[in-house]
């Protein structure tokens, strides 16, 4: 398993989740889990009257999609998993994410808030609905890119709560689907998608937080993994950025 460790000390440890991996252990994954990694590869420091959470989950704080790369918190004991939840729930933690979605986004920054929720009709999948829970996502056109004589718009997302597929229902509903996306794009635009790009463009790139137990402030960037470079290397950047609202 291609998991690689960002930063590790005996309270926590940050890792680089790559694409295809799912977080958590279920009945229905056969495959190796980013828990099966911890499992065998970080040394969880359990000790009597720690939480059921805690070693149920192997220490892992908070997920990512399969389809989704990139930082992932993991706790090794019981009171550095509770303060970290903590900060989540309290959205104290930083994230960011960059994602290639279609069209030129106008603005190239802005926020979305739109309440996101389980589809009745669907119960895998997300959007926003007016039951939903509060969401809140924030964005940032990095570069504007054009394949084949269609615009498209590398993104930085910040998503500051963490609804299930948030920063993926939001770009849907501005109207700018993640590349690849297969629950969002539309079935013939992710096939198209494919052809040039072969998963989700969506990367955990950096996160920033306060060490729950040594008080220190740290941030941990992953970079764009070689799959999605080489998505990029084959379109053009479109230098001229016009920005202004139309």
């Amino acid at each position: 398993m291609n998991i690689k460790i960002l930063f590790e000390d005996e309270d926590l440890a940050v890792l680089d989740k790559p694409a295809g991996t799912v977080v958590n252990r279920a009945l229905s994954v056969k495959d190796e889990t980013v828990q099966d990694f911890v499992d065998k590869n970080i040394g969880l420091k359990a000790t009597a009257g720690d939480s059921s959470e805690f070693l149920s989950r192997s220490g892992v704080v908070h997920r990512l999609d399969k389809d989704t790369s990139g930082v992932l918190i993991v706790a090794k004991n019981t009171a550095s998993f509770i303060l970290l939840q903590s900060l989540f729930k309290e959205r104290k933690i930083n994230k960011k994410y960059k994602a290639l979605v279609h069209g030129k986004v106008i603005p190239d920054r802005g926020e979305i808030n739109a309440p996101v929720g389980r589809l009745p009709w669907n119960r895998e999948r997300f959007g926003v609905l007016s039951e939903g829970k509060e969401a809140q996502t924030s964005y940032r056109v990095s570069s504007y890119y054009e394949y084949e004589k269609q615009p498209y718009s590398l993104i930085e997302a910040s998503p500051y709560t963490g609804r299930t597929h948030q920063i993926r229902v939001h770009m849907k509903y501005i109207g700018h689907s993640i590349i690849s996306d297969k629950f969002y794009a539309g079935r013939k635009t992710y096939k198209k998608d494919l052809a040039f790009c072969p998963r989700l463009f969506l990367h955990a790139s950096f996160i920033m937080f306060r060490h729950p137990l040594k008080g220190k402030n740290f941030d941990i960037e992953s970079m764009l993994p070689e799959d999605l470079l080489k998505v990029l290397t084959k379109m053009n950047k479109v230098e001229d950025l016009d920005k202004k609202a139309v």
